[in-house]
């Protein structure tokens, strides 16, 4: 069986978010999936199955599969165009959550995902206490958004990361606007056994809709302050977000099991 992996986000190796994509003829067992994804030890291993002109698509990591990844969205289109299918300008994948397009554009892949609507919460002392500042406003979509006013902040925080695993939403994602990027954001996911993930694709399904409409922009330039960093360009089309980032081939290998 064939593994990629790729960093997303990022026209380097070494930077970005870093995913296993896993090519396969057919669906292994579940378990053995977590298996895979257990031992490559990433925050996410993608597998796919080409299913007629569409790929389906599933994505999971240490702590479990979840319903949307879009750095791994982004290093599979990248080995389907670049390693399975090199004359494909377009791949849509089947998912948890629906149909996924994605469109190689030069150097860019742009992804076209659904934004999360969200409400606004309150701030509460087990939030503060969890993050170690306050932020000015908080909001919920399938993960908890926090905004804070300076970017300093979000790149010096350390959070509680137990203490957030307590918190409501899925991740935590901390957010400011950007002195040369419209925002800088961070994002950690305890509770999937990813303490920080490095560029985090479906967080921005959360951070680029609440910029776009606070910046009133059609469009914004993103950047995960995380150790490795990477950089999205997010443009918002009804209750659609699109995502676009480079990606790096780090390594290709075969993986033997029985």
């Amino acid at each position: 069986m064939k593994q990629y992996v790729v960093d997303a986000f990022t026209e380097k190796v070494f930077s970005g978010n870093p995913a296993a994509i896993c090519v396969l003829d057919s669906w292994l067992d579940e378990k053995t999936m977590m298996s895979i994804t257990i031992e490559n030890n990433l925050s996410e291993t993608a597998f796919t199955v080409k299913d007629g002109d569409k790929y389906k698509l599933r994505w999971f990591t240490p702590g479990g599969e979840i319903d949307l990844c879009g750095h791994a969205t982004l290093a599979c289109a990248y080995v389907i165009m670049n390693k399975i299918e090199p004359d494909l300008k377009t791949v849509t994948f089947s998912t948890m959550s629906g149909d996924l397009i994605v469109n190689r554009k030069g150097d860019l892949y742009e992804m076209d995902f659904p934004a999360y609507d969200l409400k606004p919460v309150e701030i509460t002392d087990a939030i503060v206490d969890a993050i170690g500042a306050k932020p000015v406003e908080a909001y919920m979509g399938r993960d908890l958004l926090c905004v804070f006013d300076d970017e300093k902040i979000v790149r010096e925080l350390n959070p509680n990361l137990d203490k957030v695993k307590t918190i409501d939403g899925l991740l935590l994602h901390v957010t400011a606007p950007g002195k040369d990027e419209d925002s800088v954001s961070r994002s950690f996911a305890p509770k999937l056994n990813v303490p920080e993930d490095p560029v985090c694709g479906s967080g921005h399904c959360h951070i680029a809709p609440y910029w776009i409409n606070k910046l009133n922009k059609d469009s914004i330039v993103s950047y995960q302050a995380s150790p490795r960093g990477g950089t999205l360009y997010c443009t918002k089309d009804g209750d659609r977000i699109r995502l676009s980032g480079k990606a790096a081939l780090y390594s290709e290998a075969d993986i033997n099991i029985e």
